[in-house]
């Protein structure tokens, strides 16, 4: 069992439902970024989402996307991400971290080398938005075989047909997207969402975590109402790329993830 499987099973048997929260490693600088990262548990999180800087974010919106150009001037790389969840880990055991990102970076490491110190550094599981079911044997399925969750995204357009092909390989958890486009360009609607979330989580049985539009403690209480719980992302950014304290990021992120306890 993953930290990821240990969480949902912990959570589920408190009815609670999962609040996620996606920062960029890196943003601004490495100790920032790390000082944020550790005090995301304190403020509720339940499952970190650590972005991997990438030069062509082509499923992010421009809050995600500024946040990777400033951790990539400030140096920050696949090895010095690893390096920040490593720093973590001496003082978190218990908090999944899943390594969220484009494929380039992890090919051009080597998967084999990658995977090996990925679980070194304390990651739990990966989500690589540019690689589809039929690349699987690429990286999906090394990846479970050597202890990692491989989570896949379903969108919108995720029809009958499409849908038991995306959830084949798929663990840990589903993310569902629930707008059509990129993060932070639209508000996710409940009453849209629920039904997408139902089916999904009907022919998978994992948990359905909802993200993309989830910007405020209510929407975070309204999308967690309809679906096992909510990931936030542009929203947190946002605060840290406008230079606000450590402090009041993790207070935002607080009232988000009571928001979605509170479903």
């Amino acid at each position: 069992m993953t930290r990821i499987d240990a969480k949902f099973a912990e959570l589920s048997k408190a009815g609670k439902k999962a609040f996620v929260a996606y920062v960029m490693a890196g943003d601004p600088d490495f100790e920032t970024s790390l000082e944020v990262v550790r005090g995301l548990p304190a403020a509720g999180v339940d499952v970190i989402e650590l972005g991997l800087p990438f030069t062509d974010p082509m499923a992010d919106g421009p809050t995600i996307q500024l946040a990777g150009q400033r951790a990539l001037e400030g140096g920050m790389t696949l090895q010095r991400t690893l390096d920040l969840a490593r720093a973590f880990r001496e003082e978190d055991q218990t908090t999944p971290i899943v390594l969220m990102g484009y494929y380039n970076p992890i090919y051009s490491r080597g998967v084999d080398r990658f995977l090996a110190e990925s679980i070194d550094a304390g990651i739990d599981g990966l989500i690589v938005v540019d690689l589809p079911p039929e690349e699987d044997s690429e990286l999906c399925l090394p990846a479970q075989a050597a202890g990692l969750n491989f989570i896949r995204l379903a969108t919108p357009t995720t029809d009958a047909k499409r849908l038991p092909r995306v959830l084949q390989n798929t663990s840990g958890f589903v993310y569902y997207v629930s707008i059509t486009g990129i993060t932070g360009a639209a508000e996710a609607q409940a009453g849209d969402v629920g039904p997408e979330v139902a089916r999904i989580k009907s022919a998978s049985g994992l948990p359905v975590i909802v993200g993309f539009g989830v910007n405020t403690p209510e929407k975070s209480r309204a999308i967690a109402d309809v679906a096992d719980g909510v990931v936030v992302g542009s929203a947190i950014v946002g605060k840290i790329g406008a230079g606000e304290t450590v402090s009041d990021v993790l207070a935002f992120v607080k009232t988000l993830s009571d928001g979605a306890h509170s479903a």
